[in-house]
């Protein structure tokens, strides 16, 4: 009778998520516009400074401009783009020092973190002095590098060579040894703030899944590999997703070492947009190389997520 009596109450009680809605009045009255106005300021300002260059970058790769004269010339800029035989040159550069940089640079700081996480007592210490080269500024340690990759027997590492009879070697002067000299200067500079991460994962890693590993009578590499690794995949995959985007687009290393020598075999994509811009006075074919960097890179974190959808949930 209650239900004949009243229905619409009934209806009422029975849909929760039909009484939460609110209308645009109550939206007001709770304060809706207030938050609005605190929070357009800083929309505004991420809009013009985020997203108004990407739009503006779409514009000028389709036209012809020294930001005084300007022509419309459609897709000729990315037809020029893709008919110049260098692109293939800093492509595969490119693709050779993302390579060796994740080979090189994503398991060492893992490696490195897990190291760290054991010292108890100069764990501290230890993260500092990790962390330590990436407090250098960039320009300042690539330069320091350029001095030790010195191609006479002053260099260090050639100093180093020497001692056993060897070198010395043109390290940033030779075609074969430029891109992995300047990978192992790159993963130097750039590793502390991966050790960070990672130790700060692995703190969070609850003791009793080792202890009972141990009990178990796990050996240290079972244990990292059948505990640490699987407590640690979700951010594993995100840094190394990071640390692929990262180093695709190198450009300091390479444009204060080596400019891109020798024999164009350090250039990089990053290089190649910045000699279309700043030296070529090319800025819509700098622009139309960027948005197709930029869409590669998202073609491949797309990729890269949907491969990986699977383990990093599981």
């Amino acid at each position: 009778m209650v239900a004949l009596d009243d229905p619409p109450a009934v209806a009422h009680r029975s849909s929760p998520t039909r009484g939460r809605r609110r209308s645009p009045v109550t939206w007001l009255r709770r304060g809706g516009l207030t938050t609005l106005v605190f929070f357009l300021p800083l929309l505004l300002s991420f809009a013009y400074f985020s997203w108004w260059p990407i739009l503006r970058s779409l514009v000028l790769s389709l036209q012809q401009t020294n930001f005084i004269v300007t022509e419309w010339v459609g897709l000729a800029n990315f037809e020029r783009v893709l008919a110049d035989p260098l692109l293939m040159t800093a492509v595969w550069n490119t693709t050779y020092f993302t390579l060796l940089a994740v080979a090189i640079g994503f398991p060492v700081p893992i490696l490195l973190a897990v190291l760290i996480a054991e010292m108890r007592r100069t764990r501290g210490f230890a993260s500092v002095l990790a962390y330590l080269p990436v407090i250098i500024p960039p320009v300042v340690s690539v330069l320091l590098w350029k001095t030790f990759y010195r191609p006479d027997e002053a260099g260090l590492f050639n100093t180093i060579l020497g001692w056993f009879g060897l070198g010395p070697l043109p390290w940033l002067n030779d075609p074969d040894l430029v891109i992995p000299a300047i990978v192992v200067q790159a993963t130097w500079a750039s590793f502390g703030t991966a050790v960070i991460i990672y130790l700060a994962t692995l703190m969070t890693i609850r003791t009793e899944l080792y202890e009972a590993a141990e009990i178990d009578g796990a050996s240290i590499l079972r244990r990292f590999w059948h505990v640490t690794l699987p407590q640690m995949r979700g951010i594993l995959l995100i840094m190394l997703l990071l640390q692929l985007i990262g180093t695709f687009q190198v450009f300091t290393e390479p444009y204060i070492m080596t400019g891109g020598g020798p024999e164009n075999r350090s250039m990089t994509l990053l290089l190649l947009i910045y000699r279309y811009a700043f030296v070529s006075g090319d800025y819509g074919r700098a622009t139309a190389l960027s948005l197709l960097l930029a869409l590669a890179l998202s073609l491949l974190s797309a990729i890269y997520l949907w491969a990986t959808r699977r383990w990093s949930t599981s």
